[in-house]
């Protein structure tokens, strides 16, 4: 099940630069909306029921957290930002950009300004032509029809022409040399969200920590000083099954994989909660097993002031985490700035998110897509 809304949208201009219209476009949804996955090429055709100058066209598929009709009300704020003046007279116009939805997942959806399917998709080659380059195996989910099977029976007798290619913004992060990625971060920084986000986006396979099946954690956070022992050894157990079990399920050599821990956090946790001698045992143990794991190609660490992890503790509702103190949370995020500062063999990017919401917030993501863009290029 995708965490993500699939949306498919068709993009059109036929005023001033047309192709500096479209890869202004491209970006801004890019950067303002949802994150631009797939772009066709750039086709030319006639306009469609007007007089007027070809137009240039182009389909692309977006990921977005937004329900239908916000995304509706980001994409015309986008337009007349982008210069888009919607006329009063009836009928179609020529315009700078245009941008219509195609399809959202498999959502049937009829409001007053919004149609889903968009009910004259089946008549335009523009749309077809393009839709059937980067989803060709999209199914209308009204007609049940096929692209292959809408283009044999469309009627619009226009040209549709591709003239050249047209950049993804996405592409400029070539995630091509690493095979393995973790994601950290303290108690409520959203590592899990980003790890499925990242995955998502970039087609990569996921292996998430099963911290909700620890029998051990309720407790511990009401008895620390009973429960801290038994709690890390089985966290370290577990997290060694799974990362042994899922990673041998993967090619390391041809599978892209995000994890939201790495094996070292149990040393972290350990180090904080458990006492002076429980920990020298516990670190003989760990160091054995850590021989014995692979390391990321690259490992970030979201970091996050304590106020905010405690509004995010706050707000997603576990109540076993609800009494945990900030002076915890700041000993753990102390702990993983410490074992980064010691680590000269991995490949480290630290970003702050304190000030972010990266599922709400477009911009704030294409933050973090960003920062490792440039550690990428480092």
């Amino acid at each position: 099940m995708n965490l993500q809304h699939q949306v498919l949208l068709s993009l059109g201009s036929n005023q001033g630069n047309k192709l500096e219209n479209m890869r202004q476009c491209i970006a801004a949804l890019h950067r303002e909306v949802g994150t631009v996955i797939k772009v066709s090429s750039l086709y030319e055709s006639p306009a469609w029921g007007f007089e007027s100058d070809p137009f240039y066209n182009c389909v692309l598929l977006l990921h977005t957290h937004l329900k239908a009709t916000k995304l509706l009300k980001k994409i015309l704020k986008l337009e007349n930002k982008l210069g888009r003046v919607r006329e009063t007279s009836i009928g179609y116009q020529a315009r700078m950009i245009d941008i219509d939805i195609v399809a959202f997942d498999d959502d049937c959806i009829t409001a007053d300004n919004l149609q889903v399917p968009h009910p004259l998709m089946q008549d335009r080659l523009f749309v077809l032509q393009p839709l059937q380059e980067i989803v060709s195996n999209w199914v209308h989910p009204v007609s049940k029809l096929s692209i292959t099977e809408m283009i044999a029976q469309c009627n619009d007798q226009g040209s549709c022409e591709k003239i050249s290619k047209l950049e993804n913004p996405l592409d400029k992060i070539d995630l091509s040399n690493y095979s393995y990625i973790a994601i950290e971060g303290n108690i409520g920084a959203g590592k899990t969200t980003l790890t499925n986000k990242l995955a998502e986006d970039f087609n990569a396979k996921t292996v998430l920590e099963r911290f909700a099946d620890n029998p051990f954690l309720p407790k511990f956070y009401k008895d620390q000083n009973r429960y801290a022992f038994p709690l890390e050894m089985s966290f370290l157990a577990d997290r060694y099954q799974q990362i042994s079990d899922d990673l041998a399920q993967f090619d390391l050599f041809k599978d892209f994989i995000i994890a939201d821990y790495h094996i070292f956090k149990s040393l972290i946790f350990a180090k904080v909660t458990l006492a002076e001698d429980e920990f020298r045992l516990y670190k003989t143990l760990f160091d054995i097993i850590y021989k014995e794991m692979p390391k990321p190609d690259l490992y970030i660490y979201l970091y996050q002031n304590t106020e905010r992890l405690l509004q995010n503790i706050k707000r997603r509702g576990r109540s076993y985490e609800q009494e945990i103190p900030g002076e915890y949370l700041e000993k753990i995020n102390n702990g993983y700035l410490d074992y980064i500062k010691t680590q000269k063999d991995l490949n480290v990017l630290v970003i702050d998110v304190s000030e972010r919401d990266f599922v709400k917030n477009q911009e704030d993501y294409d933050f973090i897509l960003n920062q490792i863009q440039q550690k990428v290029n480092t």
